[in-house]
């Protein structure tokens, strides 16, 4: 979080800067502010106007509050979530999804296949089915998917055929393999049959597919990882109500009345469009990062929630019992996360969730 807060800091204008050196220390700021977002470089925003998908920006806002504050640390099981396209562009139950984006660090937790199940076609005649059984297959040799040993069954169930709407199917086993070998990635094949398995010509049940129908409904994958990023062992809890508190007005104050003012936290607004970015992240525009500034004077009051080592230390700095002790400093005892709802390098919808990047309170430590 201090690192955070330095970074941004850095990005303020020096007292008499030269061109050069503003342009240079922001560079610089905004290189490291990529590296506490776990990036290299930004993504460049999207080609064309993209829309997310729902079901991303849904669960964004399950997550998180509108600045992107967690409000609920226990809803996701690992801190990344990503989305993607059906690349076959309209080849009928064959769906391609390409998982470069994905590094090798991550942690593949959950994966997900998200179809979106199209109103029945009407049959003739007196026998109308109910129910459809849909089966999931990784498909293992491109060119035929339907010889021995040409797919592997990944899971299977009834569907109703009296109503539309997303199904999911769990792929994750699937997922896993194209990560450990990337050419095995063939590709999914979904099958739609009788009860008994019986084959039903035509099938009276569709999906829709990525070339014929709206972009809010294109089949879709959807990965649950884990990078293995962790802030500091501060206690992690989700944001007290859901709404970014005022930011303060008006002039700076003189760094003398600063350190006569009590320990507290003040606000720090963190900008994407200011600072470039925000071409490529859909949610939050900005947050509140808050820092923590004031004094620890001796006696250290309750609401100053110093640690029982500030309080010794406050203490001996008072009584000149020890030479260089300094009295105890004003710094965040409780951090909350934030969630980025972002288009990567590919153009695929990212939620990520970062640890210590809120200043919760402060305290003398």
């Amino acid at each position: 979080m201090l690192g955070t807060v330095l970074l941004l800091l850095a990005l303020s204008k020096p007292a008499c800067p030269s061109p050069d050196s503003v342009a240079s220390r922001r560079a610089e700021a905004l290189k490291r502010l990529l590296e506490v977002f776990g990036m290299e470089d930004p993504p460049p925003p999207p080609s064309h106007s993209k829309q997310p998908p729902q079901y991303m920006v849904d669960l964004f806002n399950t997550v998180a509050n509108a600045d992107g504050v967690t409000k609920n640390p226990d809803i996701l099981e690992g801190n990344t979530v990503r989305s993607f396209l059906d690349k076959t562009h309209g080849e009928k139950m064959r769906f391609l999804f390409i998982l470069s984006s994905v590094a090798k660090n991550e942690k593949i937790l959950t994966a997900e296949l998200h179809l979106f199940r199209l109103w029945p076609r009407a049959t003739n005649g007196p026998k109308r089915h109910h129910f459809c059984q849909v089966s999931v297959y990784q498909v293992l040799e491109k060119g035929e998917p339907d010889a021995p040993g040409g797919k592997k069954l990944l899971g299977a169930r009834l569907v109703s055929l009296q109503s539309s709407g997303w199904e999911v199917f769990a792929i994750t086993q699937a997922v896993r393999d194209w990560m450990e070998d990337e050419s095995s990635n063939q590709g999914l094949l979904v099958t739609v049959q009788g009860l008994g398995g019986s084959p039903l010509d035509p099938p009276p049940l569709q999906f829709a597919s990525g070339g014929d129908h709206h972009e809010s409904k294109k089949p879709m994958l959807v990965l649950f990882t884990d990078d293995g990023r962790r802030g500091a062992s501060l206690p992690m809890t989700g944001f007290p109500g859901g709404s970014r508190p005022p930011l303060l007005t008006g002039p700076r104050s003189i760094r003398s009345l600063d350190r006569l003012q009590p320990c507290q936290r003040h606000p720090l607004s963190v900008d994407f469009e200011e600072i470039g970015w925000s071409g490529w992240i859909i949610s939050p525009r900005g947050y509140n990062a808050y820092h923590c500034k004031g004094s620890c004077p001796f006696p250290l009051g309750e609401n100053m929630r110093p640690t029982n080592h500030a309080t010794v230390q406050s203490i001996i700095n008072a009584l000149k019992l020890s030479e260089g002790v300094s009295s105890p400093c004003c710094v965040p005892d409780k951090l909350y996360s934030i969630n980025l709802l972002y288009f990567d390098d590919d153009e695929n919808v990212v939620l990520k969730q970062y640890d210590d990047m809120v200043a919760g309170s402060c305290g003398c430590h």
